[in-house]
């Protein structure tokens, strides 16, 4: 009797490697987590080590294959999900790093790339995304300047470097295959969504060499054979984190709006036409399988759980995150606060912002005050999407954040769109699984959902009024 095929998921991310196996249905079937570290050895550096994250990875997909048993013998493919806009430098002899993973939090770059400003249109124009310190460009020319060993590396032709996952890929698979997909690579900043490769115009801007990025493949490719002691798994899909959760149930639907939130948030509509230029949001691919190709519109909150961990060093209130909710419940009028927590992203796209209060209050209403202004940011995005695209039917959410009811309700409320949530921690894996198992037509179909229905909130859309004033008066915007 033959079993039914598995897949494993890889899910590396900021705080974690997750190893996920599942079904062809979506179930999961074991799982594995190893934590990382994340240093921050001055004001904007973020930075991870890569031994350390490639041993996570190593040690989470032996750890998820152990548990099956017998029937690790029935994983048949793999998928990688991983952080998005983190790039690294190593050495193509022996896959050594010559630099640390620069996180997509790290900003060490911001002021050298603020010349560059009077070509931002046409950077946006080419990637799809706004000229910033988060993407790889200037973390790469950044290392070039300042660490001997990538001189040295470019010197004797042996230097790599470029989206973190075509590193572990790099060092993971067998073949040490030197690739990248369409989503990681775009978010170096130096990939044309029109050419679908690097673009040499961006690269002679940065002042970045030719010949050192990986090859850019589709999003579904057999990327080469990871091996777990003595058995070999065919790698057959790699995405950024973010991208491969909107897969999680399955094909995504475009009237619908996708919203991740967790250390940050995010807003995704996707398209299957190529999408018109939009001037305060970005743009991408976040899938090529060869046949079809499905973009993403996104808007961006860098201040989501990030502005709730501002929270509580602000309060010293170790455990605020726990008190969100009955405060959320409490009556009474919040603050507001004005929300640029690691930098200001869609649709303001400032770098530098400072964040405040307007008003003085007890500490419920500033924490009230910060939860709502990740929901006025989601809700600016959206408003500023719906100038170029059809109307939402509804929204989907997931992430930890997400899990606050009093937040999910706000954001119905303010929207006038259901907002639909489920309760799957594992929506990265299994969207990264869903396309390395060839898109099964019967996925993830199962599972509770729990629907917000807007309500009538006049006090809380009069308060997004004048939030949205006190910004554009601070922006511009």
């Amino acid at each position: 009797m033959t079993s039914d095929p598995l897949i494993l998921a890889i899910d590396q991310g900021t705080h974690a490697t997750r190893a996920v196996v599942l079904d062809r249905r979506g179930r999961v079937i074991s799982s594995a987590e190893q934590e990382i570290s994340l240093t921050r050895p001055q004001q904007d550096w973020a930075e991870q080590d890569g031994d350390e994250m490639l041993a996570s990875v190593v040690t989470a997909i032996d750890s998820a294959l152990r548990a099956l048993g017998e029937r690790r013998r029935d994983v048949q493919a793999a998928g990688l999900a991983s952080q998005r806009s983190s790039c690294v430098c190593w050495d193509r002899r022996a896959g050594r790093p010559l630099s640390p993973v620069f996180s997509w939090q790290d900003r060490r770059a911001r002021r050298w790339l603020q010349q560059f400003e009077v070509r931002g249109e046409e950077v946006h124009r080419r990637t799809g995304l706004f000229l910033s310190p988060h993407y790889g460009a200037s973390k790469l020319r950044w290392a070039l300047d300042h660490l001997p060993a990538v001189q040295q590396a470019r010197a004797a032709g042996t230097l790599c470097w470029g989206p973190q996952a075509s590193f572990l890929t790099y060092r993971l698979l067998d073949e040490q295959p030197f690739l990248a997909d369409p989503q990681c690579a775009a978010r170096t900043q130096l990939f044309n969504l029109q050419t679908r490769d690097w673009d040499p115009t961006l690269l002679a801007l940065f002042g970045l060499p030719e010949g050192f990025l990986p090859l850019c493949v589709p999003t579904c490719h057999n990327y080469g054979t990871l091996r777990s002691n003595d058995q070999e798994i065919p790698m057959l899909a790699v995405n950024g984190d973010q991208s491969a959760a909107v897969f999680a149930f399955g094909w995504p639907e475009e009237d619908s709006a996708y919203i991740n939130i967790g250390t940050s948030a995010f807003v995704q509509r996707v398209l299957t036409r190529t999408p018109d230029y939009l001037p305060r949001s970005l743009t991408g691919i976040i899938l090529d399988d060869g046949q079809a190709t499905v973009y993403t519109v996104e808007g961006n909150v860098n201040g989501a759980g990030t502005a709730l961990e501002w929270l509580r060093e602000q309060l010293d209130v170790p455990d605020v995150v726990a008190l969100l909710e009955p405060w959320l419940e409490q009556p009474g009028e919040p603050l507001l606060f004005l929300n640029g927590i690691a930098g200001l992203g869609g649709p303001f796209w400032q770098p530098e912002f400072v964040s405040r209060y307007v008003g003085v209050g007890e500490p419920w209403q500033q924490a009230v005050a910060v939860v709502e202004s990740i929901v006025f940011l989601l809700q600016a995005n959206i408003d500023e999407m719906a100038q170029y695209l059809p109307p939402a039917g509804r929204i989907r959410v997931s992430g930890g954040v997400s899990r606050l009811d009093g937040l999910c309700a706000r954001l119905a409320a303010l929207s006038g769109l259901p907002v639909h949530r489920r309760e799957d921690p594992e929506a990265t894996a299994r969207g990264i699984a869903y396309l390395a198992a060839g898109r099964p037509a019967q996925w993830n179909s199962a599972g509770d959902e729990q629907v917000f229905m807007p309500a009538e909130d006049a006090a809380l859309r009069e308060r997004y009024r004048r939030w949205r004033a006190l910004m554009t008066e601070a922006t511009g915007i």
